[in-house]
């Protein structure tokens, strides 16, 4: 193996340990309703996957292909956790406006 595979393959692993960190920071941003946590946790995110973009698939070795599990399935956590804080704010809007679909009334007075 070349030394600049090797170099790539270390890179690599770093990069995906490090969006592994960034996704542990947002869910803890998430969990402490920390919106400058999440911003930057973002930011991370989308730094890192230019990033890992960058690397071909080809070479990933079943260590790359564990560590891209883990942050897929952390996203996925993520995202979900992300859902349930969107759904509980619409439901105290709705309960505050008085009834069900705030957003839906909302788009029918504009058409």
């Amino acid at each position: 193996m070349s030394t600049s595979v090797s170099q790539d393959r270390v890179q690599l692993t770093a990069d995906l340990r490090q969006m592994i960190a960034v996704l542990e920071e947002e869910r803890q941003a998430l969990a402490a309703l920390d919106l400058d946590g999440l911003v930057a946790a973002s930011r991370g995110k989308l730094a890192m996957c230019e990033r890992i973009e960058a690397c071909e698939p080809d070479g990933l070795g079943d260590d790359h292909r564990g560590l891209l599990e883990t942050a897929r399935q952390l996203n996925e956590i993520n995202r979900r956790v992300r859902n349930l804080l969107a759904a509980n704010v619409s439901a105290r809007l709705d309960a505050l406006s008085g009834g069900a679909g705030t957003y839906q009334l909302a788009r029918a007075v504009n058409y």
